[in-house]
This record gives C-alpha cells, sequence and structure tokens, in this order.
C-alpha cells in the first residue's frame, strides 16, 4: 500500500487515551515498529511529554553553514519509539519537555535547549508560546516521513485544559491524524472513560476517531460482549483491538517504579543479586533499569526500590540513581534516615554504585553559585567536589573502564562501552583529601568515573542497556531491545482486528462503514 510520494505529506496515526497510564508510549511504539515492519518511512512524535526520563539526541543544526548540531534531549519514551520506527531520534520529535523540579515547578526544554524564562510563564500563556515550536517539529516530520505516530498526553477531554491544551487534539487536527482512544480496563469503567471522552470532545474533533482499545485485558475476551457493540452503536467507532494484560513486555515504563518491593527470600531467587536502588522524590531516568528489571525473572537479579531504610537490609549493591533536584534529594535521603545504612554498607564492603546526580551526593559537597539546585554537605563516601554550572553538559558518551579495577567492580576492567550525559555539575577531586582512584574516562580522556574501596560514582547513564556489562556482571550479553520491538509489534499484530491498521492510513472520505467495517 502506497500512502505517499516523496513530494507528499505523511499519514499520521495518533494514540490518544482516556487516563494518564492507559498504555499510549508502549502502543506507541507498537505502532512505530508494526508500521516500519511494512516498509514505510516512520517516526515518533509527541508535541510535549512531561518526564525526568530523557535522552541524548541530535538538536537542531545552527544557522550557519557547515556548523554541526548541537546535542539536545527528548524524553526517553520518544527515543525509544524512534528506535522502534527504525529511525535516528532528534530533538523534534518531542518538541517540548518539561522536567519537574517540584510540585509546583518544572524546566521547560524547548527543541532539546533549556529556556529558563520560560519556567516563570503562567500555563495558559505559556502553552499558546511553545506551540509554534511543536508544530513546526510536527510538520518537519511529516514532510520528511510516511507515517508519522503520534503519542498524545493524559486525556484529551480535560475540558478545563482544552482551551489551551496543544498535546492532544490540536496536534490530531494539524496533523489530520486517524486517532485510537486506548483505555485501561484492567482499573475498570474502561467503557464509560471512552464514552465519556468521545461525548466530551466537539463534533469535529469526535470524528478523528477511528477506534478504540482495550489495553490490559484479563479473561474470556468473549465476555466482553456486548460491551463494544454498544458502545459503537452510541457512538459509530469501533473497538478494534482487545490487548491482553502484558507485564514483561521488556519496554521501559515512562514514568512509574517498577514492581520491586517485596521481601528477597524466594526459593527461585536463591544465589540472585540483590540490588536496592534508592528511589527519592525527583529520580531521573529510572528507565536505564529496566535491563536489570529483565533480568529479574531469570533468577540472576532481585530488584527493590528502595525508600526506607528496612528496604536497604540485606541488599548485595545499593544504587543511588541520577535525580533533577540533587541537592533536595540528598536532604529527603537524610530526611528518611538512608544515610546511615549506605555508609554502614560502604564500610562493611558492600558494592555502591552513584550515577550522575546520585555520583554527585556520594561525594563531599555540592557548590551551587548561580542557585540552580542548591548547596548541601555529600555523603562523604566519595572525596569528590562538585559545583552546579548554569550550562547543562548533554552528550553521547563513548567510555572506557581502567583495568584492572578492585572489588567488587572488577568485572568491569578495560570494558568499552557506550552511554550518555546529562548535567548540571561538574565534579573534581576534592583539594583537601587523598584522591579516589580514577576508573571511568570518555574518549576524549575526560573523567567521568571515580572509585573508592567498594563505592564507584559514574556521570554515565545507560551502562546497564550494554550488552557487554551484562556479560561482564551478570553473565548474559542480550541487548533485548530489537527483540522487544518485534515482539510489540507482533502483539498488535495479532490483537488488531486484521486489516486496520493499514486502513488507519486511509483518508477518512474512504473508510465507508468505519475502520472496522
Amino acid at each position: 500500500m502506497t500512502v505517499s510520494s516523496p513530494r507528499s505529506r505523511a499519514r499520521a496515526v495518533m494514540v490518544l487515551g482516556t487516563t494518564s497510564g492507559a498504555g499510549k508510549s508502549f502502543l506507541t511504539a507498537a505502532l512505530c515498529r508494526w508500521y516500519a515492519r511494512q516498509g514505510f518511512k516512520v517516526a515518533p512524535f509527541k508535541a510535549q511529554n512531561m518526564s525526568n526520563n530523557a535522552r541524548v539526541v541530535p538538536g537542531l543544526a545552527p544557522d550557519m553553514p557547515g556548523a554541526l548540531p548541537r546535542m539536545g534531549e527528548i524524553g526517553s519514551a520518544q527515543y525509544f519509539q524512534a528506535l522502534a520506527a527504525r529511525c535516528r531520534p532528534d530533538v523534534r520529535m518531542n518538541p517540548v519537555l518539561l522536567k519537574p523540579e517540584a510540585d509546583t515547578a518544572s524546566q521547560v526544554v524547548v527543541m532539546g535547549e533549556v529556556h529558563e524564562e520560560l519556567n516563570r510563564v503562567p500555563w495558559r500563556e505559556r502553552s499558546e508560546r511553545l506551540w509554534p515550536h511543536a508544530r513546526a517539529g510536527l510538520e518537519a516530520l511529516m514532510a520528511e516521513n510516511e507515517v508519522v505516530v503520534i503519542e498524545g498526553a493524559g486525556s484529551p477531554a480535560e475540558i478545563n485544559l482544552h482551551a489551551s491544551d496543544y498535546v492532544n487534539m490540536r496536534t490530531a487536527r494539524a496533523a489530520d491524524a486517524a486517532c485510537l482512544l486506548v483505555t485501561d480496563i484492567d482499573r475498570g469503567g474502561a467503557f464509560a472513560h471512552l464514552y465519556g471522552t468521545h461525548q466530551l470532545l466537539p463534533p469535529e474533533e469526535r470524528a478523528l476517531l477511528r477506534g478504540f482499545v482495550l489495553n490490559r485485558f484479563r479473561g474470556d475476551a468473549a465476555l466482553l460482549a456486548p460491551g463494544p457493540q454498544q458502545l459503537r452503536q452510541l457512538t459509530g467507532v469501533p473497538t478494534l483491538a482487545v490487548l491482553p494484560m502484558w507485564r514483561g513486555h521488556g519496554l521501559p515504563e515512562e514514568d512509574g517504579l517498577y514492581d520491586g518491593a517485596g521481601g528477597w527470600s524466594a526459593p527461585a531467587d536463591a544465589g540472585a543479586l540483590r540490588i536496592a536502588i534508592v528511589a527519592y522524590p525527583r529520580i531521573s531516568n529510572l528507565d536505564e533499569f529496566q535491563p536489570l528489571q529483565n533480568l529479574a525473572g531469570t533468577g540472576r537479579v532481585r530488584l527493590r526500590w528502595a525508600r526506607t531504610p528496612a528496604e536497604l537490609e540485606g541488599a548485595d549493591w545499593i544504587v543511588l540513581p541520577g535525580s533533577k533536584a540533587v541537592a533536595a534529594d540528598l536532604a529527603w535521603l537524610r530526611a528518611q534516615r538512608l544515610d546511615q545504612p549506605v555508609a554502614r554498607h560502604a564500610a562493611a564492603g558492600g558494592a555502591v554504585l552513584g550515577i550522575c546526580g546520585g555520583l554527585q551526593m556520594l561525594g563531599e559537597t555540592l557548590v551551587d553559585p548561580h542557585g540552580l539546585d542548591g548547596n548541601a554537605p555529600g555523603l562523604g563516601l566519595l572525596p569528590l567536589a562538585t559545583q552546579f554550572e548554569r550550562d547543562k553538559l548533554l552528550r553521547p558518551a563513548r567510555l572506557r573502564f581502567a583495568a584492572p579495577l578492585a572489588a567488587p567492580w572488577q568485572a568491569l576492567g578495560g570494558l568499552a562501552l557506550e552511554g550518555y550525559e546529562i548535567h548540571h555539575g561538574r565534579t573534581v577531586q576534592h583539594p583537601s583529601l587523598a584522591p579516589a582512584e580514577v576508573v571511568l574516562r570518555e574518549a576524549d580522556g575526560s573523567v567521568v568515573g571515580w572509585q573508592q574501596g567498594s563505592v564507584l560514582g559514574v556521570y554515565a547513564h545507560g551502562l546497564f542497556e550494554q550488552p557487554a556489562l551484562m556479560q561482564a556482571l551478570f553473565g548474559t550479553g542480550r541487548h533485548g531491545l530489537e527483540t522487544v520491538f518485534e515482539g510489540l509489534a507482533d502483539y498488535v499484530d495479532t490483537h488488531f482486528e486484521p486489516g486496520s491498521l493499514m486502513r488507519l492510513l486511509q483518508p477518512r472520505e474512504h473508510q465507508g462503514g468505519g475502520v472496522g467495517g
């Protein structure tokens, strides 16, 4: 089926949700791979994302001949969707990223770059200033591709926000998108969610809805009757798919913490490495731990997200992950009295790993001359000092560990890996203390990792996504992402009504009795 010529505009398929967490990111990634497998040139798009999980990607080229594009950041969900689409991620795929820094404040990232002045602009006014950037990204992708798979945000029927919401139906109208509306049936009330969302949309926006999707269904789908039929009679919209509950698909959850709480003891877990990750309030880049979660079912690893001292007990490793508000999260860690068991664990020779913000916490001091994050004493487990700079460092990283390394990190010695850096802090050896061992360097020679005793701190994210590291530490080098994307495409191919995904690419006037008719 041909949907475009080199001079024509792409067709857009958009995934909307009745609520946050309905499964939009997951389904968008699956559709990206499904359409790519049909031979189309595919790209993902989300006008605005709110997440502290971000990836470093190429930004826009400067307006000067021969200049290379700067690096920027987009939400991790759009990064993975781009990989699923078999295209190179770039900032146009998520032109606006909001990174929460407090309950009422977010850092605003536009086309990959921080725009501090927009942080202080009222919400509705800010939306009108952001929409032109989002539309420019959408139009560029629509011009360069055959299919653009768009993810919405939250619900398109938040009537108090509808006038200023450019992420959902304004984007859908701009792209003339064929819209799917997905709901989480496991929560209950799925038919009411679908019908209510449909009814709250204006008629011209309802007309863009081409199919309903029931996600996370458990049981016999035949028991849903006559619900889908009655819903179609009420709305004219067919139910195109009933997607069974699938917990182990392997794609990182965009913002939720994994189900890692609970005791360590289980017969199947004898000998498993017990890893506790401290889950502070402004945790960031937690998606990089998905490969560890994938190992949890193999008997090699047990993963726990820790918020209390009791949840650190029995851990073989303690991990301090990235943070969007390092000083505030460090204060929270101390308030929860997590600092003491971390220090005891390190003193006993237990493995402690700090990544980015976690590395900064492990040092002696945090210095903030520009008022970006906050001044604070560190945990004192590495002889390092960090100063926060105005300019954020964004770069892909080509890395090599020193060799040999001391226990318990000796398996990493000499490994060459890739990752990415995204941080305001610049960290150096503390001038008044005996230096830590430099154990990780970038390709240009810059230092991005230190070790003292059993404590290791690194600036590089994404190391657990590297097969060589997983092989060295856990005896399995399976990368997994391609397998995940292919599994997602197989999943929607099996559970969507036959032919319906291709019919979404046809203009509305060609639909006759509807996508499912």
